[in-house]
């Protein structure tokens, strides 16, 4: 379901009622209504207070042009739906949490020197939203392996990637550009390394759920890969919906629905499977039963083709895709890309995707009205 969303509220939907909240104080950016230069105000969860358990949104006060071309003083409101309700965002999120959430949202706020009205929160509109999935693995099989099964194609998705991270000894691994992120990684051992320092997690504000992480050190086979898909651009959402066919008016409470969650973390799980190569996940019993499958299913392919693919796969055997690219980095990397889109077009009897079981968790979630 949703777990960080941001949304932007007009100076007409609402009030500052305790200005020395922020930093610095608030009618220093009240007060500027004229002026060119953008200026901001700020109020963030402070760690003591995420410790005790209690979890407030960051706040920002701009004085800057809005969408109309004029003068105006927002307020940006970004917060964790799953941490305001439950404390974490280990539990999610169900289609009727939203009026306990608007609720409850607009109850912190006020907390915060902010008055306003769950009708006009309802329909705020959302500049950036975070949907996500925590899959539950109980099978024994754990978050590292399906990462290194998500990252060990190493072909170029056909999204607009500046660059990919892999980090914490392979518990991570991310997809990112300006406007969005998609992002997999252990949120168990997530947790665990917020113990240490906050900076070394990916999440934030996770001080308020280091508590559980006692619970969880008990735990036998049950472990968590969290999926995050990071839209952090209006018009990144926009470009997406019509993608996707999502007709909706980009509010708080419109983008509130498990059907857009799936929709949306399906995609690019999609992506993922239809991108991943046949070849890394298809098993022969020998390596003549290899040469005669190559050859059977795949007509049009030349000899010399054949014998390429043929000599990839074992290869592959011993070393991944990515070792095997960084191995030929002294050749020129056409040879490398054309190598791979022969690799994308191989047919192969069908073999069961490694991320199949993800899909199937996410699928029957949703029928549950869970995400």
């Amino acid at each position: 379901m949703i777990d960080t969303i941001v949304i932007t509220l007009s100076s007409a939907q609402y009030q500052i009622t305790a200005p020395e909240l922020f930093t610095p104080p608030a009618h220093w950016v009240l007060a500027e209504t004229r002026k060119a230069h953008v200026i901001h105000s700020k109020q963030n969860p402070l760690k003591r207070e995420l410790r005790q358990g209690i979890y407030k949104p960051r706040l920002t006060l701009s004085n800057r042009i809005n969408a109309r071309g004029t003068r105006d003083i927002t307020l940006k409101i970004e917060l964790s739906l799953p941490k305001l309700l439950f404390g974490n965002n280990f539990d999610e999120l169900c289609l009727k949490d939203f009026p306990t959430v608007v609720h409850e949202l607009v109850a912190v706020l006020i907390d915060m020197g902010v008055q306003t009205t769950v009708e006009l929160l309802s329909e705020a509109p959302v500049s950036a939203i975070h949907y996500s999935k925590n899959f539950r693995l109980t099978d024994g099989s754990t978050p590292y392996h399906y990462i290194q099964k998500i990252r060990e194609a190493n072909s170029k998705l056909s999204l607009d990637v500046n660059h990919t991270d892999y980090r914490n000894e392979g518990s991570s691994y991310r997809w990112h550009c300006n406007s969005y992120e998609v992002v997999f990684y252990d949120k168990i051992r997530d947790l665990e390394k917020a113990q240490i320092s906050g900076k070394r997690a990916l999440e934030k504000d996770n001080e308020m759920q280091l508590h559980l992480f006692k619970d969880l050190r008990k735990r036998r086979m049950f472990e968590i890969l969290r999926m995050e898909v990071r839209l952090n651009k209006r018009t990144k959402i926009k470009q997406l919906f019509k993608i996707l066919g999502i007709k909706v008016p980009l509010t708080f409470k419109k983008l509130f629905k498990p059907a857009i969650s799936k929709k949306v973390l399906l995609h690019y799980l999609d992506e993922l499977e239809r991108k991943r190569p046949a070849l890394l996940d298809y098993k022969a019993s020998s390596s003549r039963a290899l040469l005669a499958d190559l050859i059977m299913n795949n007509p049009d392919m030349s000899p010399k083709q054949i014998l390429q693919i043929y000599g990839l796969k074992q290869a592959l055997a011993d070393v991944t895709l990515r070792e095997l690219r960084i191995m030929f980095a002294k050749h020129n990397p056409r040879s490398w890309y054309r190598l791979i889109a022969e690799v994308q077009k191989v047919k192969l009897p069908h073999a069961p995707s490694p991320l199949r079981s993800l899909r199937e968790q996410l699928l029957k979630d949703n029928k549950k009205g869970r995400n």
